[in-house]
């Protein structure tokens, strides 16, 4: 009797310790990364400084998981000063009327050990429309500086600039049609 008590109270521990736990990535150990095709021969790489994202979930496996990020349009840098004027421009971002760009997860389904399909609705200036990423969860440890819980993950994917009507004065060969993104990083628990 007191064995079966201790093992429920384990499992019961062990779901409570988890139970919709709030993941907040560690701007530090974190990045948001794009990649585009200039003229068809060379890739232009460019990054997002200033951005927040949300990881929660119920499962320590993170197989229910719900990803949110927004991104400061401001804060695209691609290490040119004039192209990241150009970028900010009612051109591209147009950052004074779409401050931001944000992700909501819909959905998550397994692909494979740790891997999973997350579809959700991206914002990208007035046009919100659906997108698939590749969600990797690189495990979670206890970090030795905190002594708290953090959890890695890599979202990646490829999104269709003509989708957007993002940049529609400067079509293929000038700049491709698809955009490559990676968002990886360190996240702690934030309760």
């Amino acid at each position: 009797m007191k064995k079966t008590f201790l093992l429920i109270a384990a499992v019961l521990f062990t779901t409570a310790t988890f139970a919709q736990s709030t993941w907040k990535a560690d701007k530090a150990h974190s990045h948001l990364t794009f990649t585009i095709t200039h003229l068809a021969v060379s890739d232009v790489d460019g990054t997002f400084k200033d951005f927040d994202a949300t990881i929660t979930a119920s499962k320590p496996d993170f197989s229910d998981a719900k990803v949110s990020f927004t991104a400061n349009t401001a804060s695209v840098n691609t290490g040119v000063d004039q192209r990241d004027g150009h970028l900010k421009s009612p051109d591209f971002f147009d950052v004074a009327k779409y401050p931001t760009l944000t992700f909501t997860s819909t959905s998550i389904k397994p692909a494979a050990a740790n891997h999973y399909t997350v579809t959700g609705n991206l914002t990208l200036g007035a046009v919100t429309k659906p997108v698939t990423v590749d969600l990797w969860y690189r495990g979670t440890i206890t970090n030795p500086m905190s002594k708290a819980p953090d959890a890695g993950f890599s979202v990646t994917g490829t999104l269709k600039r003509s989708d957007f009507n993002f940049g529609s004065k400067f079509g293929s060969p000038m700049l491709s049609d698809e955009v490559a993104f990676k968002a990886s990083g360190e996240f702690a628990k934030a309760n």
